[in-house]
């Protein structure tokens, strides 16, 4: 009787490991069916995703996308995401992958399924009101301070340093806004937008100065798929691709097209895959 109930157990289990492996091959077979990649990116983060002056999404993260289509043989969609709902759209099936500037960490980790190599990194920094005389975050103390929905240091930004409520919006440029309107002292958000921006628009941020803010420290970012799905096929074509852009230097193109030079941290992974 034991063991004819073992058996059924592992029977199930046998069953339950196929469906799931079935399910990960499943995902790249749907795309090269359907032969379109749908990839959530960025739309208000220059230069990684914004709108051009006819209202299509271009930048680093629509040039990556654009790749792996190729590679896959596929048209490309583009779907704009933001912070807020990036993670969402990936695992509610409205995205195949995401490439939308979002940081590694352990708490990410446990919702969707990030792609290693990593491919990119930033740190934190703010942009703020020159008579504010911001120079670090302990400055921020009572102070109103502008955020994006669901970054991952607005917690401590809180907690630790304004001990009060963030002014949280879902996209850059309300954020830029406010900031201009004066509702707040200082914009707190990634580096590699922050001072993009103010080194691309120096008239508009005149009054304005951007301060890297060591209290966080360089955080790598990941492409992401769907948590079941990162050691299937489909997660592991991608990871072989992010592999071979770090080789080849297809990363470093990209970035040196938009950015107009190469970041330390990636000319260092560039460097680390080759070995």
């Amino acid at each position: 009787m034991i063991a004819s109930i073992a058996a059924r157990l592992v029977g199930v289990v046998l069953a339950l490991g196929a469906m799931i492996g079935a399910a990960q091959a499943d995902q790249l077979a749907d795309i090269k069916a359907k032969g379109v990649l749908v990839v959530g990116t960025k739309a208000d983060y220059p230069p990684f995703g914004f709108r051009d002056a006819s209202g299509g999404v271009i930048g680093i993260e629509p040039d990556l996308g654009a790749e792996i289509a190729k590679r896959l043989g596929v048209k490309l969609e583009l779907v704009p995401v933001v912070s807020s709902n990036r993670m969402q759209f990936l695992q509610q099936g409205k995205i195949d992958l995401m490439i939308a500037t979002m940081s590694d960490t352990p708490d990410r980790r446990k919702v969707v399924g990030f792609i290693e190599p990593l491919y990119y990194a930033s740190g934190v920094a703010i942009l703020a009101n020159k008579k504010a005389n911001i120079k670090t975050a302990a400055d921020l103390k009572g102070k109103p301070v502008c955020a994006i929905q669901g970054a991952f240091y607005n917690n401590d930004l809180q907690s630790k340093y304004t001990g009060q409520d963030l002014i949280a919006f879902k996209a850059v440029a309300e954020a830029q806004q406010a900031l201009l309107d004066g509702r707040c002292v200082g914009f707190v958000y990634d580096d590699a937008v922050l001072f993009w921006q103010k080194n691309s628009d120096e008239k508009r941020w005149a009054e304005f100065e951007c301060l890297q803010l060591n209290e966080w420290p360089i955080v790598p970012w990941g492409i992401a798929v769907k948590l079941e799905e990162r050691d299937g096929a489909w997660g592991k074509l991608v990871s072989e691709t992010v592999t071979d852009w770090l080789k080849s230097g297809k990363l470093l193109e990209i970035e040196k097209k938009w950015v107009g030079s190469n970041s330390k941290w990636l000319v260092d992974a560039s460097a680390k895959a080759k070995q």
